[in-house]
Formats: C-alpha cells, sequence, structure tokens
C-alpha cells in the first residue's frame, strides 16, 4: 500500500477520487479499529496517509516528527514517510481556509462558534485565532458552550461545523437553528456529504453565504498531494478538481407538470451521462407494493404524497443519478431540500396541449390540467435552478439541460 486515508468508518469518503484527480493512482481507504491504529503507523507500512474521524489526534503519538502548524493545531490529518521517518502535518486548515475565501466569508473580527470538539475543530479554531477573529466559542453536548444554551450565544456571527451532524446516511439534520442567530453573515460546514447539508440549505435560505466542505476537502488534499510527492500544484487545479467532482456526484432532478416529458428526458439524459435513471413514482410503487391508481384509489392523496415525500429523502441521498420527480412533488414544500442537497433542478415546461394525461389520477381533463398549473406555476418556480421549454427534440434539450449542468 502507498497512499490512503485512514479512519473507521469510510464507506461516505469522496477521498479516492480526489486524489485520483491530482494524478496519485495509488490512493486507497483504510478502515481501521482503534485497537488496530498503533500496530498500523508503526508498520510504516506506506509512503503517505491522510487521517480522519476519529484519528487526528489519536495518531500523533505515533509519529517521529510534527510540523509546528500542526503541533500548534493539535491535529493531524496527514502523514509523510519519509525514508522510514514519519511526519505530520495538518492540510485541513489550507482546505478550510481556501473554502471559506471561496465562499467570501470573512472572520476576522467576528464573533465565531465552532460545532464540535474534534480534530476538525481544533482546525477551525486555529484558522479562526489566525484570521483575527474576536470570538471563538466551542460548541459541544458537554461543554460549557453546549446544545442547551448555545443560544445564549445569539450574537454570533460565524458558524462553523465540524461534527457529522448532517452527514450521508443521516442526511437532513442539523445541530442548530439559524434563524436564531439574527447576526450571522456566514456558515461553513465541514461535512461534503451530501453536497449541501440541512445546515447549508437553512443558510440559503436565509440569505446568509454558506459553503460545504467539498472544496475543502479538494484544497487540503492537493496540500496532501504536495508534501506526499514534494512538489508544487498550482492552485488552479483545485477548482478543476472540484468541478470534476460536482459534476460526478451532482444529481440532475427533472419536476414539471404531469406529462410534460421528465421521463423520457431522463432517460436519455441517463444513457447520454451513462447513469443510472430513478423514478420516482417507480420508488413509491416499489414501496407501497401496489401501483399509484391503486394508492389513490385505496388510500387517497395524503397517502399517495406521503409515499412521494419518503422517496424523494430516499433519492435524494443518492449521488451521481438522473431523478424524474412526479407533478406533483412540489405541493409539499418538505420535498425540496432532501431533492436540492445533491442536485441541480431542472423544471421542464410544456404547453397544456401537449400534456400527456394517460395513467395519471389528478389529470383526468384539460379543465383539471389548467387548474392545476396555475396552481403550481410558483411552487415549480420555487424548487427549480432552471427551466427549459421541452418544444425541441430530445437530443436538443438534453445537451441544453448539460450545458447548465456543466457550467
Amino acid at each position: 500500500m502507498k497512499y490512503a486515508l485512514i479512519g473507521r468508518t469510510l464507506g461516505h469518503s469522496y477521498s479516492v477520487p480526489i486524489h485520483a484527480g491530482f494524478g496519485n493512482s495509488d490512493y486507497i481507504l483504510k478502515n481501521l479499529e482503534p485497537e488496530a491504529l498503533e500496530g498500523f503507523i508503526k508498520g510504516r507500512d506506506f509512503c503517505g496517509l491522510n487521517v480522519t474521524i476519529p484519528y487526528k489526534q489519536a495518531v500523533m503519538p505515533f509519529l517521529d516528527e510534527i510540523d509546528a502548524s500542526a503541533l500548534a493545531i493539535g491535529s493531524v490529518n496527514t502523514v509523510v514517510n519519509k525514508n522510514g521517518k514519519l511526519y505530520g502535518y495538518n492540510t485541513d486548515i489550507d482546505g478550510m481556509r481556501l473554502l471559506a475565501k471561496k465562499a467570501g466569508i470573512a472572520l476576522s473580527g467576528k464573533k465565531v462558534l465552532v460545532l464540535g470538539s474534534g480534530g476538525t475543530s481544533l482546525t477551525a479554531r486555529a484558522l479562526a485565532k489566525s484570521e483575527g477573529a474576536k470570538v471563538i466559542l466551542v460548541v459541544s453536548r458537554s461543554g460549557k458552550v453546549n446544545y442547551d444554551n448555545v443560544y445564549d450565544e445569539s450574537d454570533a456571527e460565524i458558524i462553523i461545523n465540524t461534527t457529522p451532524v448532517g452527514m450521508f446516511p443521516n442526511n437532513g439534520k442539523a445541530a442548530l437553528d439559524l434563524s436564531r442567530f439574527p447576526k450571522l453573515t456566514g456558515v461553513l460546514d465541514a461535512v461534503y456529504n451530501p453536497l449541501k447539508t440541512e445546515l447549508i440549505l437553512e443558510a440559503e435560505n436565509l440569505g446568509i453565504p454558506a459553503a460545504g466542505g467539498l472544496f475543502m476537502l479538494v484544497a487540503q488534499a492537493k496540500r496532501a498531494e504536495e508534501l506526499f510527492f514534494d512538489k508544487v500544484i498550482a492552485d488552479e487545479e483545485n477548482e478543476r478538481v472540484y468541478r470534476m467532482l460536482m459534476q460526478s456526484f451532482r444529481n440532475i432532478v427533472l419536476i414539471g407538470m404531469p406529462g410534460c416529458g421528465k421521463t423520457t428526458v431522463g432517460k436519455a439524459l441517463a444513457k447520454k451521462l451513462g447513469r443510472e435513471f430513478v423514478d420516482i413514482d417507480a420508488l413509491i410503487e416499489k414501496n407501497a407494493k401496489k401501483s399509484i391508481p391503486e394508492i389513490f384509489a385505496d388510500d387517497g392523496e395524503d397517502v399517495f404524497r406521503q409515499f412521494e415525500t419518503e422517496a424523494a429523502i430516499e433519492a435524494g441521498k443518492m449521488t451521481g443519478k438522473i431523478i424524474a420527480c412526479g407533478g406533483g412533488i412540489v405541493t409539499r414544500e418538505r420535498n425540496y431540500r432532501p431533492l436540492k442537497q445533491n442536485a441541480l433542478i431542472v423544471r421542464l415546461v410544456r404547453s397544456l396541449d401537449r400534456l400527456a394525461m394517460d395513467g395519471r389520477p389528478l389529470s383526468s381533463s384539460r379543465e383539471k390540467l389548467t387548474e392545476m398549473q396555475k396552481e403550481r406555476e410558483p411552487l415549480y418556480l420555487r424548487f427549480a435552478d432552471v427551466s427549459f421549454e421541452n418544444d425541441t427534440t430530445i437530443e436538443d434539450l438534453t445537451e441544453k439541460i448539460l450545458e447548465e449542468f456543466n457550467k
């Protein structure tokens, strides 16, 4: 083994494709239980390592030398084997600094809340200090500032999440209610899967500058690669690899009126990109063990909508998919964030006289479709990142969607 990420649970990690993006094809994931850590490190059977939860501090006693910056932070996330001697570094701080810069979030003179007390928390605190933050408070379950009294600090201006709250597969959770911090000017989240956590989505909803952890992960990996191979990599490579990852992991979610062509266009996109096509209606039927017309007939629309939300949550956790939604998915606001967390949401528009009606319980007449469109128009606009008229060939339409997706 030459290069690896070590941690306890790594099934969600994007580190292999990131390091491959920087040209390292000898990088793997290595799950380790705590009792195996010491023996693995002392075995020195590697050229370089990245270190993640829960070993960023635990690895330090087994190293021969620790970089002064990493020592001051109290956390190591990169280890380099130089002729049998192990050197420890912290490249997380490089990544977090660039993440804040990319998001336009300044820490100087600000009151900063750091959520969590682990290795990445130490990095966040060191960054805030180096950037000249006025006040730095750590929020933990049992600390002086905890989740019971944290709202006493409602004048906080920056929040940095270093906990795994909201991380796959436990998507949709946030440690704090951001609406209770009226002076917030920025939110950073070290979590990168999903691409936008509940915390980030809430910040965006409130109009607060915010950024998830994927760019941080890419930027720290670039610095780790420089240390592994003792070379300089151009800063522009961060953006290239980040864009590559975003395009690889981001879903395309299709919404629009019943019969507007979501399934046809979705399958064409999936074929063009070599991706899996996911049909929300098919997921509903699978989970309900009956057809959609049967659900409406036997249980009613409310039960169907509950199945629809469960399917949206299931599909929204996926990455790199093409997802087609039922026409009414926008009628429940709670469906938005599960779909948005990993996706570009594309609305397809087709004239009423061209909408198909067969097999659609709520689309039994043109009159009903007209009324439905009027009610749903503002909802489609709320959900959609971009809209396209489905009035051309499939080839032209998919090209337009992909052009937007690849921006």
